[in-house]
């Protein structure tokens, strides 16, 4: 089952992969991208713990990168934010 928002959320992730300008970061990004394309056909999405460490981590990247790779970040998180809405818990 695809889900869309965290498909969204892989690609905005990827696109700040390439707009990164330090290499420890885009290959951040990059890991990043490619859990949330797993999540994103997994029988079994994340959960709310897994997602709110992966937001700690696309923070953390935006805020010591900043411009367009902080774009494309926002982006990310508000495409997880609509997936944890359909989420039961917390």
């Amino acid at each position: 089952m695809a889900r869309t928002e965290l498909e969204s959320a892989a690609e905005s992730i990827e696109a700040a992969a390439t707009a990164a300008s330090d290499d420890e970061a885009r290959e951040r990004l990059q890991n990043q991208a490619a859990t949330f394309e797993d999540y994103a056909t997994a029988e079994h999405g994340p959960d709310h713990g897994q997602l709110a460490r992966h937001e700690h981590i696309l923070k953390d990247i935006a805020g010591d990168e900043g411009g367009d790779v902080a774009d494309d970040i926002d982006d990310a998180l508000e495409a997880i934010t609509e997936f944890r809405s359909t989420l039961e818990g917390v």
